[in-house]
C-alpha cells in the first residue's frame, strides 16, 4: 500500500503518545506538579497530533465525526471511542495530580487500559485485513502494542524497563518481517484464484484494467525494491532499537535516545504500508 504520510504520523505519534500516557497514569514516573505538566503536555499533544492526522487520509476529513457511528462493525470507530474515554481519563487523572496533588490509583489504571486498548484498536484497523496477508496475523497488533510500551517506557525515563521493552519489540519486529515476506505466497492467492479462473489453466493478465493510474493504483498498488527494503529495514532496526537500548546504558543521553527511536519507528511505518502487499495488486502484474 502507498505510505501516506499522514497514516505514518497517526501510527507513530498516537502510539508513543498513548503509550507514554498508560505509564504516566500507572504512576511512572512519580511526578510533582509541574513536572506532571510537562509530561502529560506532551503525551497529550503526541496522542492527539497523530489522531488529528488520521483525519488527513479521509476523503472528507469534515465528516470525522462520522466516525463514531459504527462501532458495532468499526474497528476505526471503536478506536476513536476508545481514544475519547482515554484522553477522558487521562485528562482526569493530570487534573487531579496537578491542582490537587492527588493520584487517584483507580482512574489511572482505567486510563492506562484505555490507552493500550486504544493501539490495539489501532493496529486491529489493519490486522482485520485479509486482503493484506502481510497484516492480517496476530504479530500485528502484539507490535504495535511491544512499540507503544517500548515508547512509552522510553518517553517516561523508564530506563531498564525501557530497554527490556525495546530489545522485546525489536525481535518481534524482526519476526514480523521474516514470517510476513512469505505470507502472500503461503495464504495461495494468485490471479487465478482472484479471477476464479485456475480451473480453465494458466492465468495472465492481457492487459491492465486501466489505461491510467486510479484510486487502487494510488492506495493499494505500491511495490518498494527488495534492494532497498532491506537497507531500509536494517536503518529503522539499528534506530528504533538498537542505539536507545545503548544510549540508555549512558548516563543524560535519554532525549538522544528517544529521538532515535522516534526515527526509527517512522522508518518501521513507512515500510509498514510500503510492504503491505495488497492482493488487488495480483489484477496489475505486481505480485
Amino acid at each position: 500500500m502507498h505510505p501516506a504520510r499522514s497514516l505514518i504520523l497517526f501510527t507513530t505519534l498516537s502510539g508513543l503518545g498513548f503509550g507514554l500516557l498508560a505509564f504516566l497514569c500507572l504512576g511512572l514516573p512519580p511526578l510533582t506538579s509541574w513536572a506532571a505538566v510537562f509530561f502529560f503536555g506532551l503525551a497529550f499533544v503526541m496522542a492527539g497530533a497523530g489522531l488529528i492526522a488520521s483525519t488527513f487520509h479521509l476523503g472528507h476529513p469534515e465528516r470525522a465525526l462520522k466516525a463514531f457511528t459504527q462501532w458495532r462493525s468499526s474497528w476505526l470507530s471503536r478506536e476513536a471511542w476508545l481514544a475519547t474515554a482515554a484522553l477522558a481519563a487521562a485528562g482526569l487523572y493530570a487534573a487531579a495530580l496537578i491542582f490537587a496533588d492527588t493520584r487517584v490509583a483507580p482512574l489511572g489504571w482505567l486510563a492506562a487500559v484505555l490507552s493500550l486498548a486504544t493501539v490495539y484498536a489501532t493496529s486491529m484497523i489493519y490486522a482485520q485485513l485479509k486482503t493484506v496477508p502481510r497484516w492480517h496475523h496476530w504479530s500485528t497488533s502484539a507490535l504495535f502494542l511491544a512499540l507503544a510500551l517500548a515508547g512509552g517506557a522510553l518517553l517516561s525515563g523508564q530506563a531498564w524497563p525501557a530497554i527490556v521493552l525495546i530489545l522485546g519489540a525489536g525481535v518481534l519486529q524482526f519476526y514480523a518481517w521474516k514470517t510476513g515476506d512469505r505470507r502472500l505466497a503461503d495464504s495461495g492467492t494468485t490471479l487465478a484464484t482472484a479471477t476464479g479462473l485456475g480451473a480453465r489453466g494458466e492465468v495472465r493478465a492481457f492487459e491492465p484494467p486501466h489505461t491510467g493510474p486510479n484510486y487502487l493504483t494510488r492506495e493499494m498498488v505500491f511495490v518498494v525494491a527488495r534492494k532497498h527494503a532491506l537497507k531500509l529495514r536494517s536503518i529503522a532496526l539499528v534506530l528504533a532499537f538498537l542505539v536507545p537500548s545503548l544510549l540508555l546504558l549512558l548516563p543524560y543521553t535519554l532525549s538522544l535516545a528517544a529521538a532515535a527511536h522516534l526515527a526509527g519507528v517512522l522508518m518501521l511505518r513507512w515500510l509498514f504500508f510500503a510492504e503491505a502487499e495488497h492482493v488487488v495488486g495480483l489484477y496489475y502484474g505486481k505480485r
